[in-house]
């Protein structure tokens, strides 16, 4: 996103520069959410007013092409998290952006997708993939090294003077490098081990500190994800949990899905179906809750393997700091006893 950021914005330099017609539109779709907002968006770039609401997106849709070819100009559209999008909404809008160019005289549209999930491609229909002639860059994790300047950069700018980073900037660089070589991850944990640090009245920010700022981290993050789920993605989840808890051989999703039913029953809401209930699988192996994978079962076909993603503690914590879900995190399935 950074990286687009500042190409687009030197390209639109550029463009000023040599008087020529270009525009540029950038839509994070996670926070703008729907495929109608998304195409607002685009129509406000170019100065077209539509209703928040109200309109059917053929319509919206034909008066942002209209307007855009009478224009005469190039349209830049970047679309970040667009894997957000496509997994909420389909891709339907995308379709229609990569077809746009055929329908445009005057105008022409390029677009850039931005998404930190290499499946993205999966989701999508093979017709969109056949008019998106796309080309790839995909961004490698910073390495230890990498990190180190960074967080060397940065705390130049954090710390006051005698205050000692080194053996922590180290340790952070090669924890966030070990894991997906996020700077953030980086940063946050050598933020989080100086207000450790900080608070003990110490000049040094020691391994023990980083050590502490690990687990304190991803203990809140986990909290704050559950906080933001639905209902029903907190009792997969649960179930995830109750299965890795009673050491259950089998963290089939046939599995999952038995124990989500009779979580449903005892909380007294009516479950979804088992295909909903995979999609919710992915949807927690996504952001980091879960971790699944497709295994071959031989002439049994293939199923999805699912274990927890972050340590059984935190996720113990995390569930039992939410009302509705802590009555249950002891509770002992009666699914359990037909599989063992």
């Amino acid at each position: 996103t950074a990286v687009t950021k500042f190409v687009i914005n030197r390209l639109a330099a550029k463009a000023d520069e040599i008087k020529s017609p270009l525009k540029v539109s950038f839509v994070n779709c996670r926070l703008v959410g729907t495929e109608y907002r998304v195409l607002s968006a685009l129509c406000s770039s170019i100065d077209v007013r539509v209703p928040f609401t109200g309109l059917a997106l053929g319509e919206v849709f034909d008066r942002f092409k209209s307007a855009l070819d009478s224009k005469k100009i190039v349209l830049v559209v970047a679309l970040d998290e667009i894997d957000a999008l496509i997994r909420d909404r389909g891709d339907i809008l995308l379709y229609e952006l990569t077809r746009i160019n055929e329908n445009l005289n005057q105008s022409k549209v390029s677009i850039l997708g931005i998404s930190n999930d290499l499946r993205f491609k999966d989701l999508l229909d093979p017709r969109v993939l056949s008019t998106l002639s796309e080309e790839e860059i995909i961004f490698k994790p910073y390495n230890a090294e990498e990190l180190q300047d960074i967080l060397k950069q940065r705390s130049k700018i954090a710390f006051k003077k005698g205050v000692s980073v080194d053996v922590a900037i180290k340790l952070c660089s090669a924890i966030a490098a070990a894991e997906h070589g996020d700077a953030r991850r980086a940063l946050d944990l050598l933020r989080v081990a100086a207000e450790l640090a900080e608070r003990d009245g110490e000049s040094m920010i020691s391994e023990e500190h980083v050590y502490r700022a690990q687990k304190r981290i991803e203990h809140d993050r986990v909290v704050e994800t559950l906080k933001t789920l639905p209902m029903h993605s907190k009792v997969v989840l649960l179930s995830v949990f109750l299965l890795s808890k009673s050491k259950a051989k089998g963290l089939m999703t046939g599995d999952i899905y038995n124990v989500y039913c009779e979580l449903c029953e005892e909380i007294g809401i009516s479950p979804l179906t088992q295909r909903r209930v995979s999609g919710l699988i992915n949807e927690l192996d996504i952001i980091g809750l879960v971790n699944s994978r497709v295994v071959s079962l031989g002439r049994y076909g293939r199923s999805k393997k699912t274990t927890l993603g972050v340590p059984f503690r935190v996720i113990k914590e995390a569930l039992f700091e939410d009302g509705r879900m802590r009555s249950m995190v002891n509770y002992a399935p009666r699914y359990l006893n037909s599989i063992r």
